[in-house]
């Protein structure tokens, strides 16, 4: 008997070392693929802007050593000559006076060459015509990132999406080249101007006027003062001691009025 219990241990040991060998293989391609496809890493606000160096249609730009003291708008396309990029390209070009009266300065990137950017930069300005918009000449910088290096440092290719061309991200970035917000959109949808436009004023207005914008504010609408940070202030706030100039819905709930008159707005607003 023992002699048969032996030999069946002996017979199990090459299997086992079979099935050993495998496991650890498996794991190796496992943390092979992992290499391969590195996790999308996506800056978050309040994070310095990654820097950068890259080439593009108004040549080569060194983020953020060229933009020092300004708002910057980064943002990303999916590709060249696609019809949602091209409307998107012509707001962001008929707008970007507006920007610039702002302290804004914009800046684009997809995944295509300088040649394929500038030859579609010409039929834009050539050929198209949209919302009476014609001859619109894209003078802002367009990153040629055929080796996707920005991209993969502001994560703005989403694999599961698309693994070779960018979402449209948008990144707002201050005059201390931090991150203040971001707003993401699918290659289906063509962003929102009017609220890219809003969100640099209420990120403004909130730095100027030590305050805070509530819900669908609009330059001109009332905004939120900072909540008390005692229960004597909280209490001085609803018993209206602190001062006139604003009005509490509760203790921590308090708006004063900030005119149009008083912000900083472009031509036309």
């Amino acid at each position: 008997m023992k002699g048969v219990m032996n030999m069946s241990r002996k017979a199990l040991l090459p299997a086992l070392l079979l099935l050993l060998t495998g496991a650890i293989g498996a794991v190796a391609v496992a943390q092979t693929d992992d290499a391969a496809s590195p996790a999308v890493r996506i800056p978050l606000i309040g994070e310095q802007a990654p820097a950068f160096t890259a080439v593009t249609t108004q040549g080569e730009i060194n983020f953020p050593a060229d933009y020092a003291g300004k708002w910057v708008i980064l943002f990303s396309h999916p590709a060249d000559f696609t019809p949602v990029c091209t409307t998107e390209f012509m707001t962001f070009a008929s707008l970007q006076d507006q920007f610039n009266e702002l302290n804004c300065e914009l800046i684009g990137l997809s995944i295509d060459s300088n040649f394929s950017h500038i030859a579609w930069l010409r039929t834009i300005q050539e050929k198209i015509e949209y919302k009476n918009m014609k001859n619109v000449e894209v003078t802002f910088p367009v990153i040629a990132d055929l080796k996707m290096d920005v991209a993969a440092k502001y994560g703005m290719v989403h694999p599961s999406s698309d693994d070779t061309h960018a979402v449209r991200a948008v990144f707002f970035i201050d005059p201390n080249a931090k991150i203040r917000a971001m707003l993401y959109y699918p290659a289906s949808c063509g962003r929102n101007f009017d609220e890219i436009m809003r969100m640099l004023i209420a990120l403004q207005t909130a730095d100027a006027e030590s305050c805070a914008t509530p819900a669908d504010w609009r330059p001109g609408d009332d905004v939120i003062i900072p909540a008390p940070g005692s229960c004597g202030t909280a209490k001085d706030r609803v018993e209206g001691a602190a001062g006139g100039d604003y009005y509490c819905l509760d203790w921590f709930l308090c708006f004063r009025k900030l005119p149009k008159s008083e912000l900083t707005l472009p031509s036309g607003m």
